[in-house]
C-alpha cells in the first residue's frame, strides 16, 4: 500500500472517528445521589454553583445576543447587517461550547458539540453565509434567549431554599446570641402594636420550638436538592436540545 493510500485511510478513519463523537448522545458522567445523601455531597452543591453562577454568565450571553441581532436586524438593508449576524451566530458557538463545559464539569451531563460550520463556497462571504446558515449557531441564539428568565428563577430559588433551610437547621447552634446580645429570649418572629394599642411579640424560646424550627429547617435542607435537581433537569434539557448534535 502506498503512503498516499496509508496517509488517505488514516484521515477516513479519524475523519469517522470526529463524525461519531458528534452524532454521540448526551450521557450522564455521574448518577445523582440517593436523597438522603444528596445536601452532603459534592454533586449537590456542583448543582447549586451552576445556577449561582448561571446568572452572571446568562446575563452576558443574552445582552450579547439581543445587541448583535437587534444591530443586525437595524443594518439588514446594508451591508453590514449580514456580517453582524454572522458574528452573532459565531458568539452563540462559542458561548454553547462554555455552557456545555459549565453542563459536563457542574451538571455531570457530556453534551457533543455541533459539526464545525463548513463554508460551501470560498472567500469572506462564503464564510458569511455559512455562518447565517449554520442551525446550531441559530440554536445556540435561542438558547441564550429563552433561558436568561430561568437563570434568574433558578439562581433565586436555589439561594432562598438553601440559606432558609441551613438557617432553620441550625438554629439551636445560634440560639445563645439573642438572649446574650440582643436582649431577646430568641429569635423575634414578629413584633407589632395592634388596633387596640396591644404590643403582639413571638419569640422561639422553649426547647420545643426551637426543636420544631429545627426539624422544619432539615425538612428544606432535604427538600433543596430535590428543587435544585428539578431546576437543572431544564438546563440539562435545553442542553441537549439547542447546545448539541
Amino acid at each position: 500500500m502506498s503512503t498516499h493510500s496509508m496517509q488517505r485511510n488514516e484521515f477516513d478513519a479519524y475523519d469517522g472517528r470526529e463524525y461519531g463523537e458528534h452524532h454521540a448522545p448526551a450521557r450522564r458522567i455521574e448518577e445523582p445521589p440517593y436523597a438522603w445523601r444528596a445536601p452532603f455531597t459534592s454533586y449537590f452543591y456542583r448543582e447549586v454553583g451552576y445556577t449561582l453562577t448561571g446568572l452572571p454568565v446568562a446575563v452576558v450571553g443574552f445582552t450579547v445576543a439581543v445587541a448583535l441581532f437587534c444591530l443586525g436586524l437595524g443594518t439588514f438593508v446594508t451591508v453590514l447587517g449580514l456580517p453582524v449576524l454572522a458574528a452573532l451566530t459565531t458568539f452563540a458557538r462559542g458561548f454553547g461550547g462554555l455552557e456545555r463545559a459549565r453542563v459536563r464539569g457542574m451538571l455531570a451531563l457530556d453534551v457533543p458539540g455541533p459539526a464545525p460550520v463548513r463554508a460551501t463556497r470560498p472567500g469572506v462571504w462564503g464564510a458569511i453565509t455559512a455562518r447565517l446558515a449554520d442551525a446550531a449557531g441559530w440554536k445556540a441564539v435561542l438558547y441564550q434567549v429563552v433561558m436568561f428568565p430561568w437563570a434568574i428563577l433558578s439562581m433565586a430559588l436555589s439561594l432562598v431554599f438553601l440559606c432558609v433551610g441551613w438557617a432553620l437547621a441550625l438554629y439551636p447552634v445560634y440560639h445563645w446570641v439573642f438572649p446574650r446580645y440582643v436582649d431577646w429570649p430568641g429569635y423575634r418572629v414578629f413584633d407589632f402594636t395592634g388596633d387596640d394599642g396591644v404590643r403582639h411579640e413571638y419569640f422561639i424560646e422553649s426547647p420545643l420550638q426551637i426543636a420544631g424550627v429545627c426539624l422544619l429547617g432539615m425538612l428544606f435542607v432535604f427538600l433543596t436538592p430535590q428543587l435544585v435537581r428539578g431546576l437543572t433537569n431544564v438546563n440539562r434539557l435545553a442542553a441537549r436540545g439547542l447546545l448539541g448534535r
